[in-house]
């Protein structure tokens, strides 16, 4: 049997090597500007509100649904032990962790049983030197 993770990451902290399938969702708005937000983290429902009112969410995240569920099954009907699939925005607090627990729950409504693992959410946020406009987005 295939196991299933679904994890969040930080960018800035380098990509998952193991992952079959990487989304980087730092096209979402950043909570991270947010100083009512910034110190909680995807897994909040206040953020998880702003996150999903960004007017590209719903279609970005049904689109990358469909997608995962064409082909975890390739991946399981190819034998492989695990299918990791990575979101990643730059801090790994806020818009990947969210992104992980929504999808993740999404793949258990369709039937799977997906494992969460958020890589860098414990680690000390990182201080970026730009703001909104920027490259360096936060989180």
């Amino acid at each position: 049997m295939t196991e299933l993770v679904v994890m969040s990451f930080a960018f800035s902290r380098g990509e998952p090597p193991d992952a079959n399938l990487v989304f980087d969702m730092r096209f979402l708005r950043n909570p991270h500007w947010q100083d009512h937000l910034r110190p909680m983290s995807g897994l909040d429902a206040p953020v998880g509100v702003y996150i999903s009112g960004d007017p590209a969410y719903g279609e970005a995240l049904a689109r990358i649904e469909a997608a995962l569920l064409t082909l975890i099954p390739l991946y399981q009907a190819d034998g492989k032990d695990m299918v990791r699939v990575a979101f990643g925005c730059t801090g790994g607090r806020h818009r990947s962790v969210h992104v992980a627990e929504y999808v993740a729950g999404r793949l258990r409504g369709a039937g799977f049983s997906p494992r969460l693992d958020h890589r860098d959410l414990a680690a000390p946020p990182r201080d970026v030197p730009s703001g909104p406009q920027g490259t360096a987005d936060g989180c």
